[in-house]
This record gives structure tokens, sequence and C-alpha cells, in this order.
């Protein structure tokens, strides 16, 4: 049976390996990140540059009475230097880091939206929309958020700790010593809480993606609550969803302001003991008062970014908790790998061959069982069975929209899995049940078949499939806009736009999941001729839900509960009385005498 990596909460890990994987992923960001580092350890020592300023006063100036003014203005030049070239690299090297912050978001959201299109429909069938929605979008988002603001605090910060570290250990080794002895209860509580805060934001990430999920199932279904009246258990469900996300939010919060608070009571109590030590032991130390007055600016200078620190981690773990996310969907295998050195499908309609396959989806049973046929070069078979059979699945497996977990698929000779995606899409076009229909023209949806194909070509595309008549009656022709997934057309007028995109893309082989049976009389006369126009000269392999596309075709395949049981001619089935014969019969029943009746 096909499996499904684990989810996301799966990828486990440490903060630090979480950011150190994620660099991995995104190469963009580490291009030039040693020369970012560097400007900011050139902005952080430029920070040094006031409290030698005001040290230099004190001792230079107001200690002894007489102050040099010459020397006052050569000091206030040097330090207005200082101050102006350390805004300079600092500006420097925030832009850089934006810069490249923005490219590395860009290049990860293409690489996990084009991850997400090459997962096969077995994990499409296993994962909701609104993850992979938020994996895509808010996830990173998070991200976008850190980098902008987080990521540069913590280089810039660093920097500034460092730099104020050394100014400290010039001034004064012990008293540096006393500061750093003070500071590592604090580092040790943020380590705890930051822990805490990092699976808090785990929690929140999960959430929002529980939200988008009922939010994007609540308005997509809108018609069905109202017209089933059950808007009240809808708006339970969605309630109940944001709930949960409140309250996993609220608890981030909370943690994030305890380390708040944390940071600013222990700022205090450190310059209170720094002072306390240095007042104990000031006579002893031969320091000057300048030169204390620009330690204790140091301290204040070193603590300062641990206070700021306890908000960036607070965005530092959110980021994480999306980060996680997304390398967890990168790293789902792709099980409908791009083959190596890919083959191309021979000239001409290919025949197509199923040998022994056998599929599952997870969590889901065995859906086909040991299952094999042929369908000659130019042929066309249909598939038929009661709902749940397999039938739509062993289309998808003909397509390679997944692979089987047994046996294989042979089209034109070839296994569907050493052929290169380019060439087996260009050959093989899949019309589904209920085709998706972007939200703009009628003109636009036809040309995803040919990207390339000029208007005529499109009209002309209607016109061979004999729904010229039906072009002519949309009100804006083929400029007409078909709605959020064609939703401003009927079920059938959609099938004809998805029909007339695969004549215009030009297959040698055809996969349709034929859809006639709810569409509007007026249009379904139109719709059998393009189906019969599309298919022709062409291999084709349809499921039929209304038997009649099974009377016309070369052979009908049927399947029961997952397992080929008969094979042959429409009116060779019908004959033998076997479970071809037994559909039949009921869908007569249901339509033709029913109509009659």
């Amino acid at each position: 049976m096909t499996t499904v990596p684990a989810d996301a909460e799966s990828v486990t890990g440490s903060t630090v390996a979480v950011v150190r994987r994620g660099l991995a992923a995104i190469p963009e960001i580490r291009d030039g990140l040693a020369l970012t580092i560097v400007l900011a350890l050139l902005g952080g020592v430029g920070r040094l540059a006031v409290p030698v300023l005001i040290q230099q006063l004190i001792d230079r100036g107001l200690s002894t009475g007489h102050i040099d003014a010459g020397q006052l203005l050569r000091l206030g030049a040097l330090a207005a230097v200082a101050v102006l070239g350390t805004a300079l690299v600092n500006w420097a090297g925030l832009l850089r880091l934006a810069v490249a912050s923005e490219r590395a978001l860009f290049g990860l959201r293409v690489r996990a939206f084009v991850h997400v299109h090459r997962l096969s429909v077995a994990y499409h069938s296993a994962e909701t929309r609104g993850k992979l929605v938020s994996r895509v979008t808010s996830d990173v988002e998070t991200l976008s958020q850190f980098l902008q603001w987080g990521g540069i605090a913590w280089v810039v910060n660093g920097a500034i700790m460092l730099a104020a570290l050394a100014g400290m250990a010039y001034y004064d080794i012990w008293l540096t010593l006393v500061t750093v002895a003070l500071t590592v209860p604090l580092l040790v509580l943020i380590r705890v809480l930051a822990g805490r805060l990092g699976a808090a934001y785990s929690a929140v990430r999960g959430r929002v993606a529980d939200l988008l999920t009922v939010t994007s199932e609540t308005i997509q279904g809108a018609a069905v609550v109202r017209a089933y009246g059950i808007t009240a258990p809808s708006l339970r469900r969605t309630a109940a969803t944001i709930h949960r996300w409140r309250d996993a939010k609220t608890r981030a919060g909370y943690l994030g302001g305890v380390l708040l608070s944390l940071a600013d009571l222990f700022a205090v109590i450190i310059v209170v003991g720094v002072v306390a030590v240095g007042l104990a032991i000031g006579p002893s130390t031969g320091h000057s008062a300048g030169e204390l007055v620009a330690f204790i600016l140091l301290v204040t200078l070193f603590l300062a970014p641990i206070a700021e620190f306890t908000q960036v981690i607070d965005f530092t773990q959110n980021a994480v908790a999306g980060w996680r996310r997304v390398l967890a969907l990168l790293d789902i295998v792709e099980d409908v790998a791009e083959p190596v050195d890919g083959r191309q499908l021979p000239a001409g309609p290919p025949a197509v061959v199923v040998e022994n396959v056998s599929f599952g989806y997870p969590d889901a049973g065995t859906t086909l069982t040991d299952v094999s046929f042929e369908v000659p070069a130019g042929r066309q078979v249909v598939l038929v069975g009661a709902t749940g059979s397999g039938k739509t699945t062993l289309t998808k497996l003909i397509a390679r929209l997944a692979d089987p977990d047994r046996g294989r698929i042979l089209i034109g000779g070839v296994d569907v899995r050493e052929v290169a995606t380019e060439s087996l899409r260009s050959r093989l076009v899949v019309v589904p049940q209920e085709p998706f229909l972007f939200d703009t023209t009628v003109e636009e949806n036809v040309r995803y078949g040919r990207p390339s194909a000029t208007r005529a070509e499109i009209e002309h595309a209607f016109h061979e499939l004999g729904a010229g008549a039906f072009l002519a009656n949309l009100p804006g022709g083929l400029d007409t806009p078909v709605g959020q997934r064609g939703e401003s057309l009927s079920a059938g007028e959609r099938q004809l736009v998805a029909l007339a995109r695969a004549h215009l893309a030009d297959p040698a082989c055809l996969i349709l999941d034929e859809a006639t049976s709810a569409v509007d009389p007026r249009i379904e006369l139109t719709l059998v001729e393009a189906l019969r126009r599309l298919t022709a000269g062409r291999t084709s392999v349809t499921v039929a839900h209304r038997l009649a596309a099974a009377e016309r075709a070369d052979e009908v395949i049927v399947l029961d509960d997952g397992r080929l049981v008969e094979r042959g001619r429409h009116d060779e089935l019908v004959a033998a009385g076997g479970v071809y014969a037994g559909l039949y019969h009921s869908w007569r029943r249901a339509t033709v005498d029913g109509a009659v009746a």
C-alpha cells in the first residue's frame, strides 16, 4: 500500500538544528552572510564611541576642573564620525540582509509550491488543502516577519553585546566577570522558557492550519450550509477551531510576557549588582570616575540587547515553528519522482498496457488488486463498475499521478516511470469528471492546453468539437468570465471548456472521466458529440458513468471491488449475464425506462 510520510510535526530537533537545516534549504540567505556579520560587528564597535567620549569628558575636564575646549571639539568630531560611520555600516548591513531575506523567501515559496505539485494523489488524498496552503503562505510568512526584524536583531544585537563585552573587559576584567556571572541565571531561564515557547508556537502554527482548513471548507460550502440550514453546527465547528487557536496563541503570549518581564527584572539586578561591587572595591581598582561611568554605560549597552532578545526569541520561536512545518513539507519524498534520463514516448497513438497493477491509499485499504489489460493503439476502452470499484484510481495511475504499489503500466511500450514528465504530459491528457477552471476567461482557460495558441486556434478548437454554437451563445464569447472554479458556467459547459482545452493540446492518448450523467439535456448532445470527435484517432481510456458510452466503445473493462472481473464488447457482456449485465440493466431502468414512465 502507498504510504505517506509523516506530517510536519514529525520534524524534530532544537531551534538551532532547525535553523541550520533551514539555512541549508535556503542557499540565497547564505550568500554574503559573512559580509553582513562583519558589517554588524563594525556597527557594534561603533557603539563604543559614546561611552569612551563621556569617559574622556569626565576625566579630562570635569574631574580636573579645567576644560580644554579644543580637545573636547576634537573628541566630539571623532565621536560624530564614529556615530555616522556606525549608522552607515548598520544601514548597509540591514539593507543587504533585507534584500537577501526577501530573495530567499521567494525561492522557498517557489520550491514549496513546486514540491506540492510533485507529490502523488496518495499524499493529496491524505492531507487537507488548508494545511497545504498554510505551509506555502502563512508558515513562510512567519519567516518573512522574523527575517525582516528578528534575524537582523540577532546579528546586530549579538555584535553590540560582543563589542560592549570587549569594552568592559578593557576597563576592568573582574567587574566584567561579575556582570557575566549575574547574567548567567537570566540566560538559563531564557533557554528554558524558549523551549516552552517553541512548543507553544508549534501548537499555534498547527491551529492556524486547522483554521484555514475549516474556513476554506465553510466558505466553499456556503451554498450547502444555507440549503440544509446547518449554519449553527458550522458556526460551532468554526468557533471551536478559533477557540483552540486562541488558547494556543494565549499560552504563547503568556510565556513571551514572562520572558520579557524576567529580562527587565534582571537588567535592574545586574546594574545594581555591578554598581555595588564597584563601590565596594572602588578605591582598590585604580579606576578614574570617568572609567567607572563608562563601564556602567557599557553594562547598560550590554544588557539592552538581552531585553530586546526576549522579544526576538518570541519572533524566533514562531518563525522556527513555521520553518519546521515548511521543512517537513520539503522532506516528503516525491513518490512520483522525475526519472533520470527520462525517455520520450514514440510518435503516434500509443498502446496502453496495464500489468498486474495493485494500489492502495493510506489508511483506506487496497483499491486495486492485480489488474491487467491492454488498450491497442488508437482504440477506445471504457472502464465501468460500481462506485468505489477503482475506476478513477486506475486512470490516475495510467496518467502517473501516482505509481502502483505493484505491477507496471506501459505507454507506447515504455514504463511510465521511465518516461520524461514533459513527454508524458505533452502526449497524454487527463480530463477529470469535474474539470477545474481558473477564475479568468474561457479563452485563457482553454489556452492552458497550449500556451502558444492564438485566439483563432482556440475558436477553431470549439468548432472542431462541434461546440461552435455553445461558444456563440456565451454572453462574451471567448471573453466570458467563468468565475471561481468555473461556477459561472453549468457543469456541462465547464466540461466543454475542458474538452476544448484537451483538444488544443492535441494529445496522442486521452484519459477521460466522463461526466454526462448530471448535465443539462440542452448541452448533453453537444457534449457527447465533442467526446466522440475528441477521441477519434486517439487512444483513450474513459471512465463511464452513463453506459451509453460503453455501447460505443471498442472494449469494456469491468471492475468490481478493485479487481478486473469482465472484459469484452458491450453486446457480448450483456449476453454473458454477469456483473456488467447487472449494471447495464440497472442503468436502463434508471434512465431510459424511467424517462418513458
